[in-house]
């Protein structure tokens, strides 16, 4: 056991100093976070907005058994979480995966977006991101349209042309 003791100290003073090919550097990843700063890495997020915070003592948490397709797995468990906050009144119910952790998380980012929603009002970024896409969308599907048109216009042109000049 005394003889491990070295060995596994060198490693693990290796393994912190961990190098990119050709530079002496340290990896950015491994390295040491500032002292009294937190860290954060997030890489390929999405750009989230800055929704509002919860307080766990605003939240009452229960465990129901879902409801839906999926047999003995949703009939028998109690999987699906359904969170209320307190101050409004605001009911979320997640019963995405099988999950009671995958739930819990998921159903805390529905509350915090029906919160920013209730807070905001109009002014939430959630539902100006939503405007767009429905707008994207429609103005997709108008392009969409307009092109059917043109197609049909240019058959009925081209059958015309056929049709005169066999009369001819």
């Amino acid at each position: 056991m005394s003889l491990l003791l070295p060995l596994i100290s060198r490693v693990c003073s290796v393994s912190r100093r961990v190098t990119w090919r050709g530079c002496d550097c340290v990896c950015p990843v491994l390295r040491p976070p500032p002292a009294g700063l937190p860290c954060v890495l997030a890489a390929g997020k999405r750009s989230l907005p800055e929704l509002p915070v919860l307080n766990e003592d605003e939240l009452e948490e229960q465990f129901v058994r879902g409801s839906g397709p999926g047999g003995q797995a949703t009939n028998k468990t109690s999987n699906c979480v359904v969170l209320r906050h307190i101050p409004t009144g605001i009911v979320v119910k997640c019963h995405q995966t099988r999950s009671v952790d995958i739930n819990r998380k998921r159903a805390r980012d529905i509350m915090r977006e029906k919160l920013d929603i209730a807070y905001k009002g109009e002014n939430s970024e959630i539902l100006t991101r939503r405007k767009e896409s429905v707008q994207k969308k429609q103005e997709k599907r108008r392009k969409a349209n307009d092109n059917l048109e043109r197609k049909r216009l240019l058959k009925e042109v081209l059958a015309d042309s056929k049709s005169g000049s066999d009369v001819v």
